[in-house]
Order: structure tokens, then C-alpha cells, then sequence
């Protein structure tokens, strides 16, 4: 019952993934594309069925000398196998491009999902469980669409070569009678009885062989996605690891995870090893099992070689269509991999969002203020950080975030933008379009220099007006390399990248500028140009910094003081 129970799962994971596709907007291409890669599909059995019919003519007219029959059934054969490649040829062609279409549909939903209400961030708070989501949207949906396609169409050419076949074999067959316990036993179409138990023997014994498959290449696809993540993360963290000379704990760490790679591929291999004796054998023993199960009729002169051949092609597109699954074990095991961990990764996806909707924060549309009601802000672990927070801030006058390391000072200001989700209260804010929120390493996207300037790409601006706003933020020098791709965040030191944000914000013009220690990296000479570019240019936007540094002061009238042993926040004049 339980293996029962885990089948059915299976399958209503497989069909949670492929409805959403068959029921969308592109449902008639698919399904027109899927209609003619059957109608194709049936072809090439129809064309097999023919084959199995020359096999006949052609082997019998060899027996009997007959050259011009022999030449006649050449040319015969000429046609249909020009016809059977035309036909696999667009088979495949078609397959390809449903592949492609439903790979490209899917992918953009996940996607979307992913991207949607800040999911990818919640995923790092509460995805424990989710791994490598870029994996799962990149290679496992391509897993996943290319093998359930092949899946299915390998299961329809299967049975309908059974169907086809099956009548064919049972007429060839003949009878087979013998004697047991002193009574004479007929047993009509023996040959086809004979490839059913060869062929539910041979699937039988693969499933005790290779059922533990799924779980290994499960755990394979986890540590090659692991494996893949730590050198990634090592390429974009180069210059902090190099400064700490830390290649050798870099180094441990591939290693290890390398070797949990390995330990779990020699599993798999030892396990495929197995599948692979089990499988050549059954295939080999399967291209004589129908001669030697019809051999005595042939010595009895029952049937002609061209009767033997045609009776051996036809066994064996029966034990073929029978053994499919004996044939695909390993490919089949890799599928279900791929479905529980899409599947898992779609789950979870739709927990994190339940999970974030527990820390509800009631958000209102203000006119000009921002104002904060009665709010609390909690670490992950459910302690709070801030409590029974209220404020309202003024436009025209800005402030400046104090408070010691780890008051709560950055948090505050992902609570104000609404990404951290620990929180609860209410909060009275602009249009979305009036804030702006600089981090302190800036996220430089890939692509030019001028995408990244002009990130996320919401305000049109002219090449002349840009090659000023980045004078006047002392990255002038750069204007050549406009339209180079690069990844920039390498390219660029942190002092450039916080200075080519403020040049975004000269770009956006925002009527709230919210800075999370954006000029960290910065000289004071350099950072008090920033601030009073700010002043001078953007008369219109109050700007609430997180900073320590006294030169600050002159720039804020105002300050949000965090006292970290109360738990308060008082705000104050500077």
C-alpha cells in the first residue's frame, strides 16, 4: 500500500507541474504540436508493422533463390525506410520544439513566482529546506519538460507497438501442446505468453535492482548544485578572500563538498553497474529467446525462414514495447529526482509567502509623511529587536539613524522598505515611486555601465545630462565604458559603486531617499560632496541616512536615536 500511495504521489507531482503549461494561453499550439508528434508516432509503428511483414516476404524469397523477388523486396524496402526516417526525422523536429516552447512557458513561471513578493528574499528567511534555486529553474525545468515529453511519447509508441503487434505475434505463433501429469496441454499463441512473463520477469527483477536510484540521484543533483554554489560564491567574494589569504579554507571546503559529491556518485555508479549487467543481459538473451522458442516449429517445417524472421521481428517488438520500463529504469529514477525537486521547490515557494504573512504589517498610502504606529520589529528567531516603535517624519527636514552596532539601524530600514518581514505594526508611507533605498554595497546588475547607472531602468536620460550627474560624482572617468558589459561589481571598487548611486539618485529624484551607510566607503571630503550635491540638486527630497561619522551632522536636522538595552526608539533634534 505504501509503495501504492508513493506511485500515485508521483504521478499527481508530475501533474501539478505539466496542467498549469496545457491549461495556459499557448494550450492550442501545445496541444496542435502534440497532435501531430502523435499522429507521426503512429506512423512510425505503422511503418514497423510493414517492416515486420517484409521480413517475411524478403527472408522467404531468399530461401526460395527467387532473385527477382529478392531485388523486387530491396527496392521495397528502399521506400519504406525512406519514408520511416522522414517520419522520425519530423518526430523528433516537432518534439523539439514543443520541448522548447513548454521549457521557455515554464521557466518564465517560475520565474515570475520566484520573483514575486519578494519570494527570493523570503526564501533566504525561511527556505531552509531550498537549495539552489537557480538550479531548479535553469536545469531541472529542462530536466523535467525534455524527460516528460520523452516519457510520454516512449509510453504511447510502446503500447501502440504492443496493440500492433500483439495480434501479429499470437496469429505467428502457432500452438505449442506437450504432455505433463499424463494429460495432453495446448497452449494457443505461446510465443506471446512467453514474451509477457519474459518481459514482466525482466521488469520485476530491475525494480528490486534499481529502485533505490531515485534517492541517490536525488542527493546527486543536491551536492553537484552544492559543489557548483561554493566556487560560485568564491568568483564573487575574490577580492574579501584574497585580502583574508583564505585559499586554503576556500580550498577545504571544495574539497569536502567534492568528496560528498563523489562518495554519492560511486553509489550511483555501483547501482547503475548492476542496472547495466541486468539490462545487456536481458536485451542479449531477448535476440535469441525467439529463436529458440520457435525453432521447433521451423525444424518441423511449420514455418519458412521468412515465417522465423517475421515471428522473431515481431517477439521482439512485443518484448520491446513490454520492456520499456526495464529499458528507461535509470532514466525514469533521474525523472522522478527531477520531479520531487521541483516540486518540493514549488512547495516551498508557496510556504515562505504563508509563512511571511504571519508578520503582518498594515501599510497605508500617505500623502507626504512617512509615520510609523506602534510597530515591532523581531529578530528571525522571534526576539525582538524594537518595540513599540512610533514616529512620523516631515518632508524638508532629514535624519540621520543612530544608534551602536546591532540596534537595529539597517533593519529599520527594511522594515520601512518592506522586505524584512519580522515585523508588525502599522506604517503610513508615499507611493512606492516616491522612495528610493540605497544599500551599502549597491547591486550592480550585468550588462553596460549605463544599465547599471540608470538601474532598475524607470527614468529615461539623455547621454549629455548622464556624463554630467557622473562628474559631479567624481566617476567621470568612466564615461567611455557607457556601453561595455562587465560584471560590474568586480570592475568597480566599493567607494566607485556607492558614488555611481548616487548617481541614480540624482536620476530618480525621489522625494524620500533612504541611505543604509551608503558612503561607508567613502572619504569625508568626498562623502560631504555627496551630501551636498544632495542639498543643492534635490531640493525636493528629505534624505534619512544611517550613519556614524560627525560630518553628518550638518546635513540632518533631525535624528532617530535606537537604544539597543531598551529596545526604544526616540526621535530628537541633532
Amino acid at each position: 500500500m505504501q509503495r501504492f500511495n508513493l506511485t500515485r504521489q508521483f504521478f499527481r507531482d508530475v501533474w501539478y507541474l505539466t496542467k498549469s503549461y496545457w491549461q495556459s494561453e499557448e494550450k492550442k499550439k501545445a496541444f496542435f504540436l502534440l497532435g501531430c508528434i502523435i499522429a507521426l508516432t503512429l506512423g512510425v509503428v505503422y511503418m514497423l508493422v510493414l517492416l515486420n511483414q517484409w521480413n517475411n516476404s524478403f527472408y522467404s524469397a531468399l530461401q526460395n533463390y527467387d532473385a527477382k523477388k529478392i531485388f523486387d523486396e530491396l527496392i521495397h524496402f528502399s521506400w519504406l525506410a525512406a519514408i520511416y526516417i522522414l517520419l522520425a526525422v519530423y518526430s523528433y523536429y516537432l518534439q523539439q520544439t514543443l520541448i522548447l516552447n513548454w521549457r521557455r512557458w515554464l521557466t518564465t513561471r517560475f520565474i515570475d513566482i520566484w520573483l514575486q513578493n519578494k519570494t527570493y528574499y523570503n526564501l533566504q528567511m525561511f527556505g531552509k529546506d531550498t537549495d539552489n534555486p537557480d538550479q531548479r529553474i535553469s536545469e531541472d525545468v529542462r530536466q523535467f519538460v525534455e524527460m516528460t515529453l520523452s516519457f510520454g511519447i516512449g509510453i504511447l509508441k510502446a503500447f501502440c507497438t504492443f496493440a500492433s503487434f500483439v495480434v501479429i505475434l499470437y496469429n505467428l505463433s502457432g500452438s505449442l501442446s506437450f504432455t505433463f501429469m499424463g494429460k495432453t496441454w495446448t497452449i494457443n499463441g505461446y510465443m506471446l505468453w512467453a514474451s509477457l512473463l519474459y518481459s514482466v520477469i525482466g521488469t520485476y527483477i530491475t525494480h528490486l535492482v534499481g529502485r533505490k536510484l531515485v534517492k541517490i540521484n536525488f542527493i546527486q543533483q543536491k551536492y553537484e548544485a552544492d559543489f557548483r554554489f561554493s566556487m560560485i560564491r568564491l568568483r564573487e567574494s575574490a577580492e574579501s578572500v584574497a585580502f583574508y589569504r583564505g585559499e586554503a579554507q576556500e580550498g577545504s571546503v571544495f574539497k569536502l563538498r567534492f568528496k560528498m559529491l563523489l562518495d554519492n556518485f560511486w553509489k550511483l555508479v555501483n547501482k547503475q553497474k548492476q542496472l547495466v549487467f541486468l539490462n545487456s543481459g536481458y536485451s542479449q538473451i531477448a535476440i535469441i529467446f525467439p529463436f529458440v522458442v520457435a525453432m521447433n516449429r521451423y525444424l518441423t517445417k511449420e514455418v519458412t525462414l521468412g515465417g522465423l524472421m517475421q515471428v522473431a521481428s515481431a517477439f521482439g517488438r512485443v518484448q520491446d514495447s513490454l520492456s520499456y520500463f526495464v529499458d528507461m529504469y535509470s532514466s525514469i529514477a533521474q525523472w522522478q529526482a527531477v520531479v520531487m525537486r521541483l516540486t518540493y521547490f514549488g512547495h516551498h515557494m508557496h510556504e515562505v509567502s504563508q509563512q511571511a504573512e504571519r508578520f503582518h504589517v498594515e501599510r497605508f498610502a500617505a500623502a507626504d509623511v512617512v509615520e510609523v504606529n506602534d510597530m515591532q520589529i523581531n529578530l528571525p528567531d522571534g526576539k525582538p529587536l524594537l518595540e513599540n516603535i512610533s514616529f512620523t517624519l516631515h518632508p524638508g527636514h532629514n535624519v540621520l539613524i543612530k544608534g551602536v552596532s546591532g540596534s537595529g539601524k539597517s533593519t529599520l530600514l527594511r522594515a520601512i522598505s518592506g522586505i524584512w518581514p519580522f515585523v508588525d505594526g502599522k506604517i503610513f508611507l508615499p507611493s512606492r515611486d516616491k522612495l528610493m533605498f540605497i544599500p551599502q554595497k549597491p547591486y550592480l546588475p550585468l550588462g553596460t555601465l549605463r544599465a547599471a547607472l540608470n538601474y532598475p531602468g524607470n527614468k529615461p536620460i539623455d547621454d549629455t545630462e548622464l556624463i554630467y550627474l557622473m562628474d559631479l560624482c567624481q566617476i567621470g572617468y568612466l564615461k567611455d565604458k557607457l556601453d561595455l558589459e562587465a560584471d560590474w561589481s568586480h570592475v568597480l571598487s566599493v567607494g566607485e559603486q556607492q558614488r555611481l548611486a548616487f548617481v541614480r539618485a540624482h536620476i530618480q529624484q525621489p522625494q524620500w531617499l533612504f541611505l543604509d551607510e551608503a558612503t561607508s566607503a567613502l572619504d569625508e571630503d568626498t562623502e560631504a560632496t555627496m551630501y551636498s550635491l544632495l542639498q543643492e540638486r534635490l531640493q525636493q527630497t528629505t534624505v534619512v541616512s544611517v550613519g556614524h561619522r560627525s560630518t553628518l551632522n550638518k546635513y540632518h536636522e533631525l535624528v532617530l536615536r535606537l537604544n539597543k538595552s531598551t529596545r526604544q526608539v526616540t526621535l530628537e533634534k541633532l
